[in-house]
């Protein structure tokens, strides 16, 4: 049988018709490779047109809620300043909606935008009602606006719409499956074709390699030649390399800096909105508690509630971009994690931690791997001591943290788990090196180096 397959291939090297075979065998693949993308392109935008769908969705409802606030609050204060959200909140009801029908329509989803249409038409009688009431309300009619906002219709209507939303998103939710379903199907595809081009590559050369041997000095000029061409990959895999080590501080870069952004924007426009509800919850405190005694329990539960989001907003805000660390340093910023974590956890974390002279994005690699370790511990460990330590040796700064979990055996770690994986690469970005040192029932130990700030070669220059 091999005989067989010899001879064949010797007459498929010898024919004229085996390079043109090879180059349309390779035409095809790369048409099936670009097929494959263009498809998967196709895909994507068609998620993120449903993604965006749903956020116009989900708007609606919210604005929808923001006009009955803006409501209440005209009629508990008769403030023409509470009318201005409302017709806010219904120009950006008719916005989204508007929106939202481009989007069902660019993507010919009919039953998408039959339900839409039926949204719509409850949404506009929930709004035509509000807007009854405040009419009722201007005109000097109080008592039968109140009874017309306190006969419960609104409060179906309501129902109905949210109804009606989780329809529509569960129409999207059944959508973005199929198009992930599609999605995978073309990577498949892209896949068997790369493959295909790899094995047939690989046969080519096969057959290259067989037909050189053939002769003995085309045999050495080959050996030459490969032998070049094993220093130029190495030089290419160390520059390829070290492209995708830039790359990846990149990427965690612009990860750091758009976490950065939101949390400004989180402090600076979430913060004022709370803050300025707040001080709206505290004005209309004395007149409620003067005519509405009854709400004041309400008030106060509104009054907690706004507090409790205030808390939540920081603890994003720090999740994000933790401000410890540009206020107060790394020692600092790792001692006040350590001890949140300590205390979230119910584990004892104990630290002994030194200042270690580091660039800005290699704190912020070390503040990070502390925090996705301690995370882990919570998670994984069943540890009940931790310990984390910063050190200062020979130019490199040492972390290690240990605990003394159940640990776990690194060759069985799911490949869908990346946060190792992310650790690593996140520490060789910054020329560091990582290590885990774990066993079942033995703990888990993880160290880390990074280099230092060369800043001790200016002292004896200033002392001069």
């Amino acid at each position: 049988m091999l005989k067989i397959l010899a001879g064949w291939s010797e007459r498929f090297q010898q024919s004229a018709f085996a390079f043109p075979l090879a180059v349309l065998v390779a035409g095809l693949m790369v048409m099936i490779s670009e097929a494959a993308y263009h498809q998967s392109e196709t895909g994507l935008t068609t998620l993120v047109s449903m993604g965006q769908a749903r956020l116009k969705l989900l708007n609606v409802v919210q604005r929808l809620s923001d006009a009955e606030s803006s409501q209440r609050g005209f009629l508990l204060t008769d403030h023409a300043d509470y009318l201005t959200p409302y017709h806010a909140a219904a120009r950006d009801i008719a916005r989204s909606m508007d929106e939202l029908q481009a989007i069902n329509l660019s993507l010919s989803h009919t039953d998408a935008e039959r339900e839409r249409r039926v949204l719509e038409t409850l949404v506009n009688t929930r709004l035509s009602e509000i807007e009854e009431v405040l009419r009722l309300h201007q005109q000097g009619h109080h008592d039968q606006a109140v009874g017309l906002m306190l006969t419960g219709i609104g409060r179906e209507k309501m129902e109905s719409i949210r109804r009606q939303k989780q329809v529509l998103l569960d129409q999207q939710n059944q959508l973005i499956a199929v198009g992930l379903s599609d999605l995978n199907d073309t990577f498949l595809l892209h896949r068997l074709g790369v493959a295909s081009m790899t094995a047939i590559s690989l046969l080519v050369l096969a057959m290259f390699l067989r037909q050189g041997r053939l002769l003995a000095r085309q045999r050495q000029l080959q050996q030459q030649a490969a032998l070049a061409e094993r220093d130029r990959l190495k030089i290419e895999v160390a520059r390829r390399t070290h492209e995708l080590t830039e790359l990846a501080r990149h990427l965690q870069n612009a990860r750091e800096d758009e976490r950065a952004r939101l949390a400004r924007e989180l402090h600076d426009e979430l913060g004022a909105l709370l803050t300025t509800a707040k001080l709206d919850v505290a004005r209309m405190k004395p007149k409620v508690m003067q005519h509405l005694p009854e709400l004041a329990e309400r008030l106060t539960h509104l009054t907690e509630t706004l507090n409790t989001g205030v808390a939540l907003k920081r603890r994003i805000i720090e999740d994000l971009r933790p401000s410890t660390l540009d206020n107060l340093g790394l020692c600092a910023a790792l001692e006040i994690l350590c001890r949140e974590s300590s205390e979230r956890m119910g584990v004892t974390v104990t630290t002994d931690i030194e200042a270690v002279p580091l660039a800005p994005s290699a704190e912020l690699t070390l503040y990070r791997l502390v925090q996705e370790a301690l995370t882990n511990v919570a998670k994984y460990a069943q540890a009940t001591q931790v310990s984390v330590r910063l050190q200062h040796a020979a130019g490199w700064a040492l972390l290690c943290v240990e605990d003394n979990g159940i640990g776990f055996d690194p060759q069985l770690v799911p490949r869908a788990t990346h946060g190792l994986l992310g650790m690593r690469y996140r520490v060789e970005s910054e020329h560091g090196e990582l290590r885990l040192i774990t066993a079942p029932g033995q703990g888990t130990t993880l160290k880390a180096q990074l280099p230092v700030v060369e800043i001790e070669a200016e002292v004896p220059a200033t002392g001069a």
